[in-house]
């Protein structure tokens, strides 16, 4: 994932982890630069979980451009390749305004996908994802282990969703998913002048805004959200489903936790995911990609847009 050049029509992009400030940012950006922002959050596609995601209010949305926010119903699955197709024509249809867009969100895979492509990885039989979706992550770590050993030691031993992507890829094509990835196309990296910023601030602010804004979602409705998620009957493995205090909030509208209980666990999840995130942004990205590392409050927040190019 290159920056591009001058010559190429400019998209800005402010990456990070959950709750380091970079909807904030993004306004004061796209206010100063006759901007539009891009919606780049796997969970704040879905018209589901407004508040859970930390979607966009009212003021938000007035005083900016919003695009690709609460566009998919929770009971369809957004792929990064769907989000990706989505991004591009809203990208396009940016420049063809005239305006600036300004990717936000913090989804590594959404942003991999669309300035790296997608790997052409042949449809996969459904009877044999179906099988494989249906074995317990046991079974195929160590089927995996046996045909794509790589791949069996480089992932976690619980992450279910890539253990099985990467055994269903290497049973229907004979091919590791990682030669696949080698042959990615379709990216528009090189056809844009990108200009990122991505967001590492202190992990003690981060984690304690962490902590403050899933106290400030039970306080806004997020229960009201889950509750009316669960009354739809949708399938567990949805991504909306899974979403970060999805799981959390449910124990407690079931009875088996407290209130205090679902704030603590979902304060934890949060961190958790942040943690993760915190650690792709810093190792994953261009090392000539510039890393903001201060707690965007006061002054910081100049020196942020400095960096992106905003007008004065």
């Amino acid at each position: 994932m290159a920056m591009g050049t001058k010559s190429k029509p400019p998209v800005a992009l402010i990456a990070g982890p959950t709750a380091s400030g970079k909807s904030a940012l993004a306004l004061k950006f796209a206010e100063q630069n006759d901007g539009v922002i891009v919606n780049a959050d796997s969970a704040q596609i879905y018209r589901d979980l407004a508040v859970l995601s930390a979607a966009p209010g009212r003021q938000e949305l007035a005083r900016a451009e919003h695009r690709l926010y609460a566009v998919i119903d929770g009971a369809q699955a957004c792929s990064a390749a769907d989000w990706a197709g989505m991004a591009r024509r809203e990208i396009a249809d940016i420049h063809a305004s005239g305006k600036l867009p300004i990717l936000v969100g913090g989804t590594g895979l959404y942003l991999r996908t669309l300035f790296d492509g997608i790997a052409p990885v042949p449809p996969i039989d459904p009877n044999l994802r179906r099988r494989v979706r249906g074995s317990s992550v046991e079974e195929n770590r160590s089927q995996l282990m046996e045909l794509d050993s790589e791949a069996a030691n480089r992932l976690e031993p619980a992450d279910t969703t890539r253990i099985a992507r990467a055994l269903e890829v290497m049973l229907s094509t004979g091919q590791p998913l990682r030669e696949w990835q080698q042959q990615r196309e379709g990216g528009i990296g090189g056809q844009v002048d990108l200009r990122p910023l991505i967001l590492l601030p202190p992990r003690d602010w981060l984690y304690r805004r962490c902590d403050e804004r899933f106290a400030q979602m039970i306080e806004q409705g997020a229960a009201n959200e889950v509750r009316a998620l669960l009354g739809r009957g949708l399938d567990a493995d949805l991504p909306v489903m899974r979403a970060i205090g999805v799981r959390e909030i449910a124990a407690w509208l079931g009875g088996e936790t407290s209130r205090e209980q679902a704030i603590a666990a979902g304060s934890q999840a949060t961190r958790r995911y942040a943690k993760r995130q915190y650690t792709w942004f810093a190792h994953q990205l261009p090392p000539d990609w510039p890393r903001f590392r201060e707690a965007l409050e006061g002054r910081p927040v100049a020196e942020a847009l400095a960096l992106l190019g905003a007008k004065s």
